[in-house]
């Protein structure tokens, strides 16, 4: 029964939705064949490695390679070894616990450290996807020479392609990724050749060295390469894979997704050493300062001496920026709707993400040219950087709560490499915001002031906010903080009180959905009373409302009187009401407004796509005007070609 009396805010239960419903356990994983089992496991951690080669590696990889030749590969390597860990323990948080990282923050933050976590989270997503806007106008200018800031606006209707893709469901994604990830790869393969790289002096930059003027790019390196959207990522995406419920079943998932994790991010890593190497090999050998991604582009052909160099570049970095858009929504859908339990429709969230990007893009473009896009990369890897505390530690928290996670959880080993991992990053942003903030105040001059009051109070509320996440299980263990109660199964949930259905408005469209509609309303209550209601929306009607008489009209009329009898010779108590214009939405809408129902019943026809421009999708818009609930009936099968005098579907 529908249920007529809505709880309050104060009193609604919050319901435990899987993550990414609409392909949550949509890939079978019961295969007798041991390689097809694995086979069906493959797949997440691809889609999380393009996080790992985006433009901003490229630019970060660039950038250290050139100035510093081979020195920052040991960042690439650490920066590696740390993202497979903490990958790792993003996917056995989803397998094991059925939550992504955002759904866990959630449960077990205050809500005000929740939504501060999310704020953070967006702003690295928009970061993320910066990046993607201006690689991927890059890569079109070096291709097609296409202006930069054409660029960045036409990256704009790749929201259009990601869900056009997401219509053919995670594997069919899972195998696009994968396919511009290769091409990416054999790119670097024939960049790696024609350089013919020193060996002997690329093993020599596995050795940890780092000073002042390296740190900037390290740290960017470090962002680019442990994305903090990614742990959000990866912990929803295995849960893709349907499998059991019991103890064994989880530590095969597990096992093979950190299979899944170590080939697809050696993979990427391999990439990014590529780029590493590639710049040292060819600028910083010949003592070229690199200051942005199309200089690269340039300068590869002459000195390489052939233009499949520079070609192989441009076609790696379009497919870069086009794959890593694809993850980016999914990954800012994963987060809006785990930390606020909010779901918003994937075309609008793309939108709305990409907006943030291409305006900064835009100016930037517009006010420092090519330049100025480069450091924006740079300083786009830095800000990830920045936020990556934030989801490393509550990563690390969960993964090591043994009343979460079992027998699963962390052992002591793990424990500790995890957090000198997060130690080492933590430390390395300390670093990077004192002098970064130093630097702003020495450079503002007269605006030094205004600049302190907002910069100082924002950095130690970010601090704050990270020493509270870190020391949360501490604070609740001494019964400093108050835990949140966990969220009770649905088969607990106290429901809300309903109360009988007393007026029931039923819209009519003549069509023989109209009998299916008035049936299921009579069904709902023996005692409500009904209320036919008709929109008129010829031009006649529109002109003279009541007044008007035309066959049509005379028509409908007749046929609404008839419907209204056949009520009233079941004892039933029933109104027909008969509007005029040419919105029936509206007039559906006012109506209500008028009747008051306690339930809406209105028929449905099944029609969908391009059926839906030409018919209108009433039920949909209605739905958002009225705050009645509304019963959907569907129309009968061999009824849908039916003819009606109305638009009202």
């Amino acid at each position: 029964m529908v249920n007529s009396q809505r709880p309050t805010m104060a009193n609604r239960p919050e319901t435990v939705t899987p993550s990414m419903p609409e392909v949550h356990g949509s890939v079978s994983t019961s295969h007798p064949s041991i390689f097809k089992r694995m086979f069906a496991f493959l797949g997440p951690a691809y889609l999380v490695s393009v996080g790992y080669m985006d433009p901003g590696n490229w630019a970060t990889d660039l950038e250290g390679g050139a100035r510093f030749g081979y020195q920052l590969l040991w960042v690439l390597v650490m920066s590696n070894i740390m993202a497979i860990l903490l990958q790792t323990l993003s996917a056995r948080l989803g397998i094991v616990a059925g939550r992504d990282l955002a759904q866990a923050c959630r449960d077990s933050y205050p809500k005000p450290v929740s939504w501060a976590l999310w704020i953070l989270c967006e702003i690295a997503i928009a970061a993320c996807d910066l990046a993607e806007v201006l690689g991927a106008a890059i890569g079109l200018n070096l291709l097609f020479g296409l202006p930069l800031i054409a660029g960045v606006f036409l990256t704009a209707a790749d929201t259009l392609l990601v869900l056009w893709f997401t219509r053919f469901g995670i594997r069919v994604m899972e195998s696009i990724i994968l396919a511009l990830v290769t091409i990416i790869g054999v790119c670097f393969l024939i960049e790696i050749f024609l350089a013919k790289p020193d060996m002997a002096a690329v093993a020599t930059g596995l050795i940890p060295r780092l000073n002042d003027q390296s740190l900037y790019v390290a740290i960017g390196i470090l962002g680019a390469t442990v994305m903090p959207h990614n742990l959000y990522l990866h912990s929803s995406l295995v849960q893709t894979r349907r499998i059991g419920s019991d103890v064994n079943s989880k530590r095969a998932a597990c096992r093979f997704n950190l299979i899944d994790s170590v080939v697809a991010l050696n993979g990427a890593l391999l990439v990014n050493a590529a780029i590493l190497i590639l710049a040292g090999a060819v600028f910083f050998t010949q003592g070229i300062e690199v200051n942005q991604i199309q200089q690269a582009h340039q300068l590869l052909a002459p000195l390489l001496g052939t233009t499949l160099a520079s070609a192989a570049f441009a076609v790696a970095l379009l497919c870069s920026g086009q794959s890593s858009t694809i993850t980016g929504t999914m990954a800012g859908q994963i987060v809006m709707e785990g930390f606020l339990n909010f779901r918003m429709r994937p075309w609008l969230r793309r939108l709305i993400t990409r907006a943030i990007a291409v305006i900064p893009a835009a100016i930037t473009i517009a006010i420092a040219g090519d330049q100025g896009t480069y450091r924006l990369l740079i300083f786009s890897q830095v800000v990830l950087s920045l936020q990556l505390p934030f989801a490393v530690i509550p990563l690390i928290h969960f993964t090591s709560d043994r009343s979460r996670m079992g027998s699963f959880a962390n052992p002591g080993w793990v424990r500790a490499f995890a957090w000198t991992t997060a130690a080492i990053i933590v430390a390395l942003n300390l670093r990077l915001a004192t002098t970064t903030i130093g630097d702003w105040l020495t450079s503002a001059g007269r605006y030094q002031l205004p600049l302190a009051i907002v910069v100082i109070p924002v950095g130690l509320g970010i601090l704050g906010l990270l020493i509270w996440v870190t020391a949360e299980p501490v604070l609740r263990a001494k019964g400093w903080i108050r835990p949140r109660l966990p969220q009770a199964p649905a088969s607990v949930l106290e429901l809300p009180v309903s109360k009988s259905f007393d007026r029931i408005m039923v819209p009519l469209d003549h069509s023989p959905a109209d009998l299916q509609a008035i049936s299921h309303a009579m069904a709902a209550s023996s005692t409500a009373k009904l209320f036919l209601v008709h929109v008129e929306e010829d031009v006649t009607s529109q002109l003279y409302g009541d007044q008007a008489q035309t066959a049509e009209t005379e028509f409908g009329r007749a046929y609404f009187e008839s419907l209204l009898k056949q009520v009233h010779s079941q004892g039933r108590d029933a109104e027909l009401l008969i509007r005029h214009g040419r919105d029936p939405i509206r007039e559906i809408a006012a109506a209500a407004k008028e009747v008051k129902p306690d339930l809406i019943v209105m028929g449905a026809h099944g029609h969908k796509g391009l059926q839906d421009l030409i018919f209108g999708t009433t039920i949909n818009e209605v739905r958002h005007r009225v705050g009645a609930p509304i019963l959907i009936v569907p129309e009968q099968s061999g009824t849908a070609g039916a003819p009606r005098t109305s638009a009202v579907s």
